[in-house]
């Protein structure tokens, strides 16, 4: 034996059946009701503008916070980077005056670290 399928629980039946449950509301239970409903969709507004705003500020926090970071490597990185040419500058000027006293070449090389062809070029 078959069961019988009601046709009328589809749900656009069912919101028929909401809609003239509503429509024969008393005035006063419809006052309520509208009230109900309004108070309703502004919570959901509400919600809706916070979870926006909360995502919002995140980003920008987020945007902040990989500034200042990359900012700081690329200080790092640039202070690393002058300090390592300065100090490869200031090896060249010893050499260069160690040269021009008449230093021979290989005691130059000893004693700034520096390569032969390098020196000769000075």
């Amino acid at each position: 034996m078959s069961k019988f399928i009601n046709p009328f629980t589809d749900v656009c039946f069912m919101k028929v059946e909401d809609i003239v449950d509503i429509a024969s509301m008393s005035k006063e239970d419809r006052i309520r009701y509208d009230e109900s409903i309004k108070v309703y969709r502004d919570r959901l507004a509400i919600m809706e503008f916070e979870r926006m705003k909360g995502k919002a500020e995140g980003i920008a926090e987020g945007m902040a916070q990989g500034i200042a970071q990359g900012k700081a490597e690329g200080m790092a990185e640039g202070m690393a980077q002058g300090k390592a040419e300065g100090m490869a500058e200031g090896k060249e000027e010893i050499a260069r005056n160690l040269k021009q006293m008449g230093m021979d070449v290989q005691t130059i090389v000893q004693a700034t670290g520096l390569d032969q062809e390098v020196i000769d070029k000075l």
